[in-house]
């Protein structure tokens, strides 16, 4: 019977994971549509790939954060497990239908808290993890924007006098490369998270030998599930984050792209949780700002910025409930 259990919250896990890379597959390919440098095809398949060989770049770092940092270690089950995939699960099918570039990673995290807080109290949450991901919520969006204006600035000053055709095709083939690098951070962040999931699984059933460590078969699955889901698409999303926010050229596409690849290096690399949602919002709304500040649409802005905040609270309420269902069952 613990096996079964454990088998089921692995698939529920990896159906999070591929939720995750439908959800987000905005994130990695909104600009590159946007701007019709690819096909939506194209670029789902494009961004799956980068999505999922991000795993042979990036360590283990996000993964420990998620798998040892947001809740004691100790207070990890079957139970707050289930309830914290079902929290970050339902969050994140809400706002997919209704369009809103909410955070999984966040979502996930809510979950977590919400589950482990249900499960033993307010003692079992890591503070130094958790204030990691809660101040990523603000500086990851604001470290976007700030580089995505330098970058507009950089680039503008340097093609000031070049042809405006010239500079455009230029940025179209540049565009391949940084819409790669920012699919690649995505991979790399995100779906280090279900692997901290489910190895913290694996070690409270006593299936890992020694201390916590990442096995390669959960790196792989994770990997092949956010790939799937991007594949999949998101395309209710796309919309708001390819053409709602701001009208997009090549040129401001490599500047969002290159501003959200650098930010997510970063905090991959420092083993901080951020979301890639909140990441390229900010980058694009940096580089729609950068060219006015009224070629922004605030109002959808404020709406994603409303999302950020409701986000972790209603997935933990919702991973509590999930918590105290799967007690009753």
């Amino acid at each position: 019977m613990s096996d079964f259990l454990l088998i089921g919250l692995i698939v529920t896990a990896l159906a999070f994971d591929f939720l995750n890379g439908l959800h987000d597959a905005a994130n990695s390919i909104a600009t590159i549509v946007s701007t019709r440098v690819l096909s939506p095809r194209w670029a789902v398949l494009w961004a799956a790939f980068f999505n999922f060989v991000a795993f042979l770049v990036f360590g283990i770092s996000v993964a420990k954060t998620i798998g040892t940092g947001i809740v004691a270690p100790g207070v990890i089950t079957d139970q707050v497990v289930f309830g914290a995939l079902i929290g970050a699960i339902c969050w994140n099918i809400i706002t997919w239908l209704a369009g809103i570039p909410s955070s999984s990673s966040h979502a996930l995290v809510g979950g977590l808290l919400g589950a482990g807080v249900a499960h033993a109290g307010t003692k079992v949450i890591m503070w130094q993890g958790l204030s990691k991901t809660v101040g990523a919520i603000f500086l990851s969006p604001a470290i976007g924007l700030l580089l995505a204006l330098i970058l507009v600035a950089i680039f503008s000053w340097f093609f000031a006098r070049s042809n405006p055709t010239r500079v455009d095709g230029l940025f179209r083939k540049v565009q391949f490369f940084s819409a790669s690098m920012y699919s690649l951070g995505h991979g790399g962040n995100d779906a280090q998270k279900t692997m901290g999931i489910i190895t913290a699984l694996l070690f409270a059933h006593g299936a890992l030998k020694g201390g916590f460590h990442v096995p390669l078969w959960v790196v792989l699955s994770c990997q092949t599930a956010m790939a799937a889901g991007t594949l999949c698409g998101g395309w209710r999303i796309v919309k708001t984050m390819g053409s709602r926010i701001t009208r997009l050229t090549p040129f401001q596409g490599v500047c969002a792209e290159t501003a959200g690849s650098i930010t997510l290096f970063l905090a991959t690399g420092l083993g901080i949780p951020v979301s890639t949602t909140h990441t390229i919002t900010g980058a694009i709304i940096g580089v729609g700002a950068a060219k006015r500040a009224s070629a922004v649409r605030w109002n959808v802005a404020k709406d994603i910025v409303v999302a950020w905040f409701v986000t972790m609270p209603a997935a933990a309420l919702i991973g509590a409930i999930a918590y105290h269902v799967y007690g009753w069952l």
